[in-house]
C-alpha cells in the first residue's frame, strides 16, 4: 500500500497536469472569443450594408430575417465561448473535490473517475479529466461505498466495483489535502465545511450531497415530488441542486432555465438563494413570491395585504381571543371546504343569478333570452364562464353584421333599379346613429362582462345563500362573525390577504387563462405555509408542469400543520407518478443548538442531529430592559470579536424589531431587515421571526423571551424557527418573568 506522501505526489501530479489543460483550454476558447467577436461585427455591419434599410418588400423582410437569424446564432457562439471560459477560470481555483476508482463489469481497466463542478475534457484527445457532478457515473461517488455499484447510462445499467474513494482540499489551485472515504460524503469534509461561517449568499453543497439528498436531486420519473425535512436538512438546496440537474439532464428534452419557476416565500429568501445556481453554471431562473403573483392577476385594482402584513397582524396580537378568530379565518379561507363553497357558488351563480336580456338590434329581436341561456348552460366542454360569455358575444355581433351586410346589400340593388323611395319608406330603415350603438354594446356588456369581486362579495352579502351552499360541510362554528367582518373588509379598499387567494382562485376559474404556459417544472419552497387554495392556484397556474414541494410541518406559523398536508396536495395536483421523501437529519447548527431547538417542538420529532459539537445555548436574564440591550450590545461585540460574519438578532414582530432598532442603532454597523430590504449582508440584521424563514446565520440572539411575549402553543413554533437559524451560536434573552416554553 501506498503512503500518503507517495500518493500526496501522484496527485499532485494530476493536479498539475489538470491546471496546465484548463490553461490550454483557455487560451483556445480566448482565440475562439476574439474569432467569434470578429464573426458577429462582420455580421452586424453586413447587415447594415447590403440589407435592403426599411423595406417593406417581400424579398427585403426575408433577407433581414436571414441576416437576423445569422447574427442570433453568431452571438449565440459568442456567449457560449464567454460562459466556458469562465467555467474554465473557475474549475482553475479547485478543478474537483473527489475521486472514485471503477472497474466496470468485463473489463480489465480500472478508471480514475474525479468528479467536480463541471466538465472538464481536453479538446486534442477529447480525454474527460473532471466529470460534472450531475453525470450519470458520477452518482456512484454519492451513493456507494467500496464494494459493488452501478449506475444508470443512457445505454442502460452500468454494474461495476468501486475501489478507492477519495476526496480533496484544493484552493488557488493547490492540493491542500485529501482523504479517503467509505459511503457517505466522509464527516471530516462535513464537519470543515458546516464548520465554516455562513455568508449572505447561501452556496452549493455538490461537496457534501449525501446519499438521500442524491436521490432525491437526481429523480427524474416523479411528476410530483415531496420533502418533508426538519430543519436545516437541506431541503432548499437539494431543491436548487435538483433544478440545476435537471437542466443538465434537459439538454436533449429542450428544457431550459425558462421553463423553470420557484416559488418563493419572500424577496429576501430569492436574493438569498440567487447565487446557487450560477455557481453551478446554470441561469437564474424566475423567482416569484405569492404576494407578487397576487398583485400581478388581480390587476392592481386593490391595495392587498402582504403575507408579511398579515402573520405580523396575527403574531403581534395580545388579545388571544382575537388572534384565534383570525388564525381560524386565515384557515377556513384556505380550506378544501372554502373550495368546495366556492365551486358549488359558482355553478349556483351560472344556472340561477346570471340574467340574460332577449336581444334587439335597432328593433329587430336577435336573441331571445332563452336561447341565450340554454347556449351558454350547453358546456359539455368544460369552458369557463368568461370564454362562453364570449363566444355568445361574438354569435350576436356575428349575427348582427350578417344582418346590415344584407340589408346593405338589398338597398344596393334597389338603388341601382331606382326604386329608393319605395325602399327608404318600406324595405329599409336607417342604420342606428353611433349612439345607439354605444347603448347597445353597453346593454349587451350586461351579461356578457362580469366581475369576478362582485360575484366573491356577492357570496357574502347573501348570507341565506352562503348557508345554502355549505350542506353537508363542516364550518367554522362563528361563521356568522367571519361573514360579517368580511363584509365590512370588503366595502373597504384594502383587500386582505386572506380574501385576495380565494378571488384569485374564482377569477381563474371565471376567465381560465392559462398564466404560465412554458412552466415545466415548478419548485414550491416551504410547503408549510400554503394551504389546500394556494395549491388549487398553482394547479390552475402551472397546469402543464411538474413540481417539486419541500417543506416542514414543524415550521407553519398561523396554523398547526400536519404531515397529512401531503396527502392533500398529491390529491390536488393529482398526478401519475408521486414520490414522498422524508429527511430527518439536520446538517445546519450545532448538535448541543439542535437539540435545544427540540424542546419547542410539541409531537416529538424523527429527528438526527449531525454530530458537530460546539457552546450550548444561553438564556440570559437582565433585571432591566436597558440592562438587556447592553448585555446584548456586548454579546454582538463577542460574537464580532469570535470571527462570526452573519449575526441575527431575532424578534417576534417588526414592531418590536423597529423598537429595539430605535434603541442600539448607535451601535455601528446594525440593519433593520424590513420588507424595504431585499437582501441579507453580512454584518448584524434585527430581523422579524417570520422573515427569518430559510435563512441561517452564524449566531443568533433571541430577543423578549418572556411570559407576555412567549407563551402559546404557536409560540413554540415561533421559538423553534428562531434557534434554528444558527449555526455556531444561540442566546435567548429576556428579562421579568421567564417565558414557561423555556422550562
Amino acid at each position: 500500500m501506498k503512503s500518503y506522501q507517495e500518493s500526496f505526489q501522484e496527485e499532485n501530479e494530476y493536479l498539475t497536469k489538470t491546471i496546465c489543460i484548463i490553461e490550454n483550454e483557455i487560451q483556445k476558447e480566448s482565440g475562439n472569443l476574439s474569432e467569434r467577436k470578429k464573426s458577429l461585427l462582420e455580421a452586424r455591419r453586413d447587415m447594415w450594408e447590403n440589407a435592403a434599410h426599411h423595406s417593406t418588400e417581400l424579398a427585403g423582410m426575408v433577407e433581414i430575417n436571414q441576416h437576423l437569424t445569422e447574427i442570433t446564432n453568431q452571438t449565440a457562439k459568442y456567449d457560449n465561448t464567454i460562459k466556458r471560459i469562465q467555467r474554465l477560470e473557475k474549475l482553475s481555483d479547485s478543478p474537483y473535490f473527489g475521486r472514485f476508482d471503477f472497474l466496470e463489469e468485463g473489463s480489465n481497466l480500472v478508471e480514475q473517475i474525479y468528479i467536480g463542478i463541471y466538465n472538464l475534457i481536453e479538446s486534442k484527445t477529447n480525454n474527460i479529466y473532471v466529470y460534472d457532478w450531475r453525470a450519470p457515473i458520477s452518482s456512484m461517488f454519492y451513493r456507494f461505498e467500496p464494494g459493488k455499484a452501478s449506475y444508470k447510462a443512457p445505454c442502460g445499467e452500468i454494474s461495476g466495483v468501486v475501489g478507492l474513494k477519495r476526496q480533496y482540499k484544493i484552493l488557488d489551485s493547490k492540493l491542500k489535502y485529501f482523504f479517503d472515504c467509505s459511503m457517505r460524503i466522509n464527516d471530516e469534509v462535513l464537519q470543515e465545511v458546516l464548520g465554516r461561517n455562513t455568508s449572505t449568499k447561501m452556496k452549493n453543497i455538490v461537496e457534501t450531497i449525501q446519499k438521500e439528498q442524491d436521490e432525491i436531486i437526481r429523480d427524474v420519473e416523479s411528476e410530483l415530488l415531496i420533502v418533508q425535512g426538519v430543519a436545516g436538512s437541506g431541503k432548499t438546496s437539494i431543491a436548487l441542486h435538483r433544478i440545476a440537474f435537471l437542466l443538465y439532464e434537459g439538454i436533449d428534452s429542450k428544457l431550459d432555465s425558462n421553463n423553470i419557476i420557484i416559488i418563493s416565500p419572500n424577496v429576501i429568501f430569492s436574493k438569498y438563494i440567487s447565487s446557487v445556481l450560477p455557481e453551478l453554471g446554470e441561469d437564474n431562473v424566475e423567482q416569484i413570491t405569492m404576494d407578487e403573483i397576487l398583485k400581478k392577476y388581480l390587476e392592481d385594482r386593490f391595495v392587498i395585504e402582504t403575507r408579511n402584513k398579515q402573520l405580523e397582524t396575527i403574531i403581534g396580537c395580545n388579545d388571544r381571543q382575537r388572534s384565534d378568530f383570525l388564525r381560524q379565518t386565515i384557515e377556513f379561507k384556505g380550506s378544501r371546504t372554502f373550495i368546495t363553497i366556492l365551486d358549488r357558488w359558482l355553478k349556483y351563480y351560472e344556472n340561477n343569478l346570471l340574467e340574460f336580456e332577449d336581444v334587439y338590434y335597432h328593433g329587430v329581436l336577435i336573441q331571445n333570452r332563452q336561447q341565450l341561456k340554454d347556449s351558454f348552460l350547453d358546456n359539455e366542454l368544460s369552458i369557463p364562464m368568461v370564454k362562453r360569455l364570449k363566444r355568445l358575444e361574438n354569435i350576436i355581433l356575428s349575427k348582427i353584421n350578417s344582418m346590415l351586410e344584407n340589408q346593405l346589400k338589398g338597398f344596393e340593388r334597389k338603388a341601382e333599379e331606382n326604386e329608393q323611395h319605395e325602399f327608404e319608406t318600406k324595405s329599409f330603415s336607417p342604420l342606428p346613429s353611433i349612439h345607439e350603438s354605444k347603448a347597445f354594446i353597453d346593454n349587451l356588456h350586461k351579461f356578457t362582462e362580469i366581475d369576478y369581486f362582485n360575484i366573491y362579495k356577492r357570496l357574502f352579502d347573501e348570507q341565506n345563500l352562503f348557508h345554502g351552499l355549505t350542506y353537508d360541510l363542516e364550518i367554522p362554528k362563528n361563521i356568522e362573525l367571519i361573514i360579517l367582518e368580511t363584509t365590512t373588509n370588503l366595502k373597504k379598499d384594502k383587500l386582505l390577504y386572506e380574501d385576495a387567494l380565494p378571488m384569485l382562485y374564482l377569477k381563474m376559474k371565471i376567465v381560465g387563462e392559462n398564466l404560465y404556459p412554458d412552466a415545466r417544472q415548478v419548485v414550491i419552497d416551504e410547503a408549510q405555509d400554503y394551504s389546500s387554495m394556494h395549491y388549487e392556484v398553482f394547479r390552475l397556474m402551472f397546469n402543464n408542469a411538474r413540481y417539486t414541494v419541500t417543506g416542514d410541518v414543524s415550521q407553519a406559523i398561523e396554523k398547526h400543520a400536519k404531515i397529512s398536508m401531503y396527502d392533500e396536495i398529491i390529491k390536488i395536483f393529482n398526478k401519475n407518478n408521486t414520490l414522498k421523501l422524508i429527511l430527518n437529519k439536520s446538517y445546519r447548527a450545532s448538535y448541543e443548538i439542535n437539540s435545544f431547538a427540540q424542546k419547542f417542538l410539541t409531537k416529538k420529532q424523527d429527528f438526527i442531529s449531525f454530530e458537530r459539537h460546539e457552546t450550548r445555548p444561553v438564556i440570559a436574564c437582565e433585571k432591566t430592559q436597558e440592562m438587556l440591550e447592553q448585555r446584548i450590545i456586548t454579546d454582538i461585540r463577542s460574537y464580532l470579536d469570535q470571527g462570526f460574519e452573519t449575526i441575527a438578532v431575532i424578534c417576534k414582530t417588526q414592531l418590536q424589531a423597529r423598537e429595539l432598532y430605535s434603541k442600539i442603532s448607535y451601535f455601528s454597523g446594525i440593519i433593520l431587515v424590513n420588507t424595504q430590504i431585499d437582501e441579507i449582508e453580512k454584518g448584524v440584521m434585527i430581523v422579524p421571526v417570520y422573515m427569518g424563514k430559510g435563512l441561517e446565520f452564524d449566531a443568533v440572539l433571541v430577543y423578549g423571551v418572556d411570559e407576555n411575549n412567549y407563551n402559546s402553543e404557536y409560540d413554540k413554533k415561533l421559538l423553534y424557527i428562531a434557534c434554528t437559524r444558527a449555526l455556531h451560536r444561540l442566546s435567548i434573552y429576556y428579562t421579568g418573568k421567564k417565558s414557561r416554553l423555556l422550562q
